[in-house]
């Protein structure tokens, strides 16, 4: 990426660090119980006026990168959904009896919708909720972007434009959104994955903005991200299934690889702070045993100039197509 391109507001700046290789090895993780035998690595980010930091990396922290209110504006609408629950009936496609079929068919049905994703412990097999309903749900997607009026503002903020074109797109559209509630004590774990296994291009052009709306720590379940591991390819892809006669309409089209543990290390941001993530960086998250929610909100943006999105994608555009972020 070279050089800082002229600043469309002067109103983004990225973070550097030291740069760390990753060689990701054939070797399963350890388990989460012996995450406290971890030596946490040393993550002293210094303000810097370079990309080439997301390029080495494959990702980039931007602190401050909303303001504490606006912040607020955002949690208060996540905690909104959930005093509008759908009823008990509409429930059960979450629960550990309910066809794959099902699960994958409202998963489908969301791409283009605000649709609710509960904790998977947070119903009984009737669809009753066995804890609050404040922190009864995994997440929130995958269109609030578009669809709801204040993460449409923030999505397409001045300083989301800015950081998308300082890492070189052109014509960026915003593909998918999520608000993520990581709840104390019931929030599950996100495995290590790449976000382009989900959403690919070819060629792979994919970010990932992940916006803390609370500060986002090792004990309520901080992202864990392998530096340098964009560099490897896409290990594998998620896609829509094409045997007709299959249970499961959505697909992994090989297993899934073992990392190894070490290659990875803690992100702990404040609140307001934006991560940038590289489409095919690895990263993951504990389950949250902590007192203290980790809400965020996060939005995936594609190149669409001398890129392809793939129709095997288990998310595809309204006929319209995906929204254009700096026309919008």
């Amino acid at each position: 990426m070279g050089s800082l391109k002229t600043n469309r507001n002067d109103t983004v700046s990225s973070v550097s660090g030291e740069a760390t290789k990753s060689d990701l090895k054939d070797q399963c993780p350890v388990s989460s119980s012996e995450m406290a035998d971890i030596i946490e690595p040393d993550l002293s980010f210094q303000r810097s006026q370079h990309p080439h930091t997301f390029e080495r990396n494959g990702f980039v922290v931007l602190e401050d990168f909303f303001q504490p209110e606006e912040i607020d504006e955002l949690k208060f609408c996540g905690e909104e959904f959930t005093k509008n629950l759908p009823p008990e009936s509409e429930r059960k496609v979450f629960n550990s009896i309910e066809s794959q079929q099902s699960k994958d068919k409202y998963f489908l049905n969301s791409a283009n919708k605000i649709s609710v994703f509960f904790e998977t412990e947070a119903l009984d097999n009737d669809g009753k909720l066995k804890v609050h309903p404040r922190v009864s749900l995994n997440k929130v997607g995958h269109a609030l972007h578009w669809l709801h009026p204040t993460f449409k503002k923030y999505t397409f903020d001045e300083r989301v434009k800015e950081a998308a074109f300082q890492l070189d797109y052109e014509e960026p559209a915003v593909c998918q959104s999520m608000y993520i509630y990581k709840n104390p004590g019931i929030g599950s774990e996100v495995m290590m994955h790449q976000d382009a296994t989900y959403l690919y291009t070819d060629p792979v052009k994919l970010i990932g903005f992940w916006i803390a709306l609370e500060d986002a720590t090792q004990e309520n379940g901080c992202l864990w991200i392998a530096p340098g591991s964009h560099k490897s390819g896409v290990h594998r892809r998620y896609v829509r299934n094409k045997d007709p006669d299959s249970k499961e309409l959505l697909i992994y089209d090989r297993a899934a690889p073992c990392y190894q543990l070490s290659n990875f290390r803690p992100v702990p941001v404040s609140k307001g702070t934006c991560i940038l993530i590289h489409g095919q960086v690895v990263h993951f998250s504990y389950p949250n045993k902590n007192d203290k929610s980790r809400h965020a909100y996060t939005f995936h943006v594609i190149e669409t100039q001398h890129t392809s999105y793939s129709k095997e994608n288990w998310l595809q555009p309204p006929l319209e197509g995906f929204p254009k972020l700096y026309r919008n």
